[in-house]
């Protein structure tokens, strides 16, 4: 029987016209499954379903998720995290049985970023209060200096190139950030997964940010981000936030570095629930 299914033209590219014909044709995808964003049942016969593939470094799984969670996209992911994510659907603690909707195919690249291999990001999830409204945000900060590729001054630019990206400088927390189109905070599963980016000319998204395992979010965040329907990302150099343990100091923090001209900030549209 027919599905009601969305496959995007990037998936449809990754797996093939045949293939993608089979799964709207209902051949290979599952009438009923589980929502790979809210983990809640969906029925591919009675209601609007995404295809979404996650490519890791040699195999791809195809996943499904209500239409009004996630739309049908390619998601680039660490082999590991892949392998990870498919043992916590299937339940399984060991290697994941062979499945219809799991295949291997080449590797892809993901473009190179400017953030050096001696460096990480870290990204600490809290809520923040603009307008008497709370909005959920996510705070990168590196362990060390971003240079730009190529230089050898050693000078720290995170916050420049991240301006060129589009951000925009936060001189007070006490307003939204403008929205940057072509980024997305994606949560699968209940979890943080990445902060996705625009790819090269004609490719999907790819990840600017990706978890090394998902992050868990309060319930509270979740919900807010769920409202709103974005999620806020303020960035500052190495140093400047550091760890907060509570979310009035990580508010404190942030008013501090946008005083001190080191903040930048962006919306981003929330990709799943």
């Amino acid at each position: 029987m027919p599905r009601m299914l969305d496959v995007s033209d990037d998936v449809r590219a990754e797996i093939g016209d045949a293939e993608a014909d089979r799964l709207l044709a209902g051949e290979n995808a599952p009438g009923t499954y589980d929502c790979t964003s809210c983990r809640t049942p969906g029925d591919s016969e009675q209601e609007r379903t995404s295809t979404v593939l996650f490519i890791g470094d040699e195999t791809a799984v195809l996943a499904f998720a209500h239409s009004t969670c996630l739309p049908s996209q390619v998601v680039q992911v660490s082999e590991e995290q892949l392998q990870g994510a498919v043992r916590s659907i299937t339940g399984d603690g060991g290697a994941p049985a062979p499945s219809p909707a799991a295949h291997s195919i080449p590797g892809q690249a993901v473009p190179e970023q400017f953030v050096p291999e001696q460096a990480v990001l870290g990204v600490t999830s809290g809520l923040v209060l603009i307008a008497g409204e709370l909005h959920p945000a996510l705070v990168v900060e590196p362990t060390g200096p971003i240079a730009r590729p190529g230089s050898t001054g050693g000078f720290d630019e995170f916050l420049t190139l991240l301006v060129e990206q589009g951000f925009t400088p936060t001189a007070q927390v006490g307003e939204v950030p403008p929205v940057l189109h072509g980024w997305s905070v994606l949560l699968a599963m209940g979890q943080l997964h990445a902060v996705l980016q625009p790819g090269t000319v004609g490719a999907g998204q790819v990840a600017w940010w990706q978890a090394h395992q998902p992050l868990h979010v309060t319930d509270s965040w979740r919900a807010a981000a769920n409202k709103t329907n974005s999620v806020l990302v303020f960035a500052a150099p190495a140093g400047t936030i550091g760890r907060q343990p509570r979310e009035d100091l990580l508010r404190g923090a942030l008013d501090k570095a946008a005083a001190n001209g080191l903040l930048v900030g962006a919306a981003m549209p929330l990709a799943g629930t």
